[in-house]
């Protein structure tokens, strides 16, 4: 497997040893709660997502998603306002990284240092020590070609400046955190979790379904924080075990396709799960504000 120095450019994992020392990760928790609270301007995370919850349960469900073929700032933050998640099917099919394929991250980035998921990160999902290996992009796809895996490895999460020069990203968002990047091929799956800012999920190559549930139904999806703003589920909602998780049946599940070109509206909040369909590039934003569905009242969580 390839080697590379810039491996070293990667963000430090965290230590299992430290994972598992109960007083170091309340603290770290703690301000990890304080910082996240203070970015979005809410006196709490805990309180902003009560808000969001209550925001939602009057909104009537959907069983499909709405889909545009483009919107301004202005339209968007409207309809993102109402809380509910929307398709726009244009905005990315003019990107520069929309016209290339794959074969580009073998030509031009082979170097590039990346962080696989690798081994089950379904079941270690919303866990500090899931497993991971830092390698270069060249080794990934030597990897995934060698197809030797029940579960393909998954670039996921990742900071890639070298792709984000070649994304024109919209500026819905008063404040954005970094591009993400989300590469892999077919099977691969981020399980079912909410983030609690809103989300901008643009699809490059390939297609993704991806499975919705309103943030309300969060008591029928067994859940557990992985921290205050990402909440796991271990329901598969693409095959819901009822037997194991009866409560699930009650959970409103909506199936989306992200076809290539096509941007993702998800409010925060709202549960996804995310299925490579084929050979995929993806990359999302966050917010680093007040969700939108609470800009008209924020049922006094503002700080």
């Amino acid at each position: 497997m390839e080697q590379n120095t810039d491996l070293a450019r990667l963000p430090p994992r965290v230590l299992e040893a430290e994972a598992h020392a109960p007083e170091l990760a309340a603290v770290r928790q703690q301000a990890r709660a304080q910082r996240d609270a203070a970015v979005r301007g809410v006196t709490s995370v805990a309180a902003m997502r009560a808000a969001i919850q209550q925001a939602t349960s009057t909104l009537p469900l959907i069983s499909s998603v709405p889909r545009y073929r483009n919107l301004d700032a202005a339209e968007f933050r409207a309809l993102a306002a109402q809380g509910q998640p929307f398709l726009l099917t244009e905005p990315v099919t003019r990107w520069p990284l929309a016209r290339m394929d794959a074969a580009v991250l073998r030509q031009q980035y082979a170097g590039m240092p990346v962080r696989a998921r690798v081994g089950d990160y379904i079941n270690t999902a919303f866990a500090p020590d899931r497993a991971m290996q830092d390698m270069t992009m060249g080794a990934y796809l030597d990897l995934i070609a060698a197809g030797d895996y029940s579960l393909p490895p998954y670039l996921g999460n990742l900071e890639l400046r070298e792709l984000n020069r070649l994304c024109h990203w919209p500026t819905y968002f008063d404040k954005m955190g970094p591009p993400r990047f989300w590469i892999g091929p077919a099977g691969t799956i981020t399980p079912l979790h909410a983030d609690y800012d809103d989300n901008i999920f643009a699809q490059i190559w390939g297609s993704k379904r991806i499975m919705l549930a309103p943030p309300h139904h969060e008591p029928y999806l067994y859940v557990k924080p992985a921290n205050e703003i990402l909440i796991g589920s271990p329901v598969d909602a693409e095959a819901p075990d009822y037997q194991r998780y009866p409560l699930a049946q009650q959970a409103s599940l909506i199936e989306c396709v992200v076809e290539a070109g096509q941007l993702l509206y998800i409010p925060a909040g709202w549960y996804h799960q995310v299925h490579a369909l084929a050979f995929s590039l993806s990359a999302n934003r966050w917010a680093r504000a007040m969700p939108l569905v609470l800009s008209h009242d924020d049922h006094g969580v503002r700080a």
